[in-house]
């Protein structure tokens, strides 16, 4: 007989969740970078800047929001995806092909994307509240505050302001990160060099987490102009045009931090997941 773990569905925004605690001054020095309108400083360069003028918790502005997303984007694509692939799993005929897992990741990711897409909004807005000039600043308390002052304040449409950006970098990220990481994690083992420990988990997650950053950096640039505009663009494809104005890299600004971001963080969410997985999963004896 043998026995393996299960993860189950919650455990992916729990992973998650952790692993924003650790990431989030990259996020907010990403924010920063992405909602510049022309290149004036660089990661370390905005990092300070953030520190100087508004001390160093303000690298953890928004963290409430951040977290919030977590607990209804990630947990949503993390439920879909695993759930599904378990259930198929399950089913005797092996792992599944790549390309299943490309459209089970595309479906969860598209989903968490809309489902998260309110909290997303508020946890861009509260990141990039800090560099905004005083009386312009939005000043909400935390993520549930932020969320409940856009419905009162500009309706609920607004609190689905960039959805089709969010859901497809939602898409791609997922692809990118659960796809890759499975798909990583298939290939090392099946070497017979490396068993399932955690240098294969930081390994296959390492991947992941380039991969991921590569596909969804284009929409994410365009999803956080869109969600920190002040009215400047009419829809995604004036945004897409008006960044587009400042050249093909523009697509990328913010890759470097992007990068430097989302690689631990999808590192720390997998290993993370791997852990919640081997001590709390559910046992399965064959």
């Amino acid at each position: 007989m043998t026995e393996k773990r299960m993860s189950r569905w919650y455990f992916g925004g729990l992973a998650s969740c952790g692993a924003a605690c650790c990431t989030h001054p990259l996020d907010l020095v990403k924010v920063h970078l992405q909602t510049q309108q022309e290149v004036k400083k660089r990661m370390v360069g905005m990092a300070v800047h953030v520190v100087k003028n508004d001390g160093v918790l303000a690298l953890y502005s928004g963290l409430s929001a951040s977290l919030c997303r977590q607990i209804t984007y990630s947990l949503t694509r993390f439920a879909i995806y695993e759930t599904v692939r378990d259930m198929m799993g399950n089913t005797g005929k092996g792992p599944m092909p790549f390309y299943q897992k490309v459209l089970l990741g595309a479906f969860g990711g598209f989903t968490g994307g809309f489902v998260g897409t309110p909290s997303d909004l508020v946890n861009v807005r509260m990141q990039n509240d800090v560099k905004l000039p005083p009386e312009q600043r939005r000043n909400y308390k935390h993520a549930i505050d932020g969320l409940y002052r856009v419905f009162r304040e500009e309706g609920v449409r607004r609190l689905f302001s960039g959805v089709s950006m969010a859901s497809g970098r939602g898409a791609l990220v997922t692809v990118g990160q659960l796809a890759c990481y499975d798909q990583a994690k298939q290939l090392v083992l099946g070497t017979g060099v490396m068993g399932d420990n955690i240098l294969t988990h930081f390994l296959s997650s390492f991947i992941a987490g380039g991969c991921a950053t590569f596909l969804c950096q284009p929409l994410d640039v365009l999803k956080t102009r869109l969600m920190n505009s002040k009215g400047e663009y009419t829809g995604v494809m004036h945004c897409l045009r008006e960044t587009a104005k400042l050249g093909p890299l523009a697509f990328y600004k913010g890759l470097v931090p992007a990068g430097i971001r989302l690689v631990p963080h999808t590192v720390l969410t997998f290993v993370f997941l791997e852990q919640l997985k081997k001590y709390f999963g559910i046992r399965i004896i064959s």
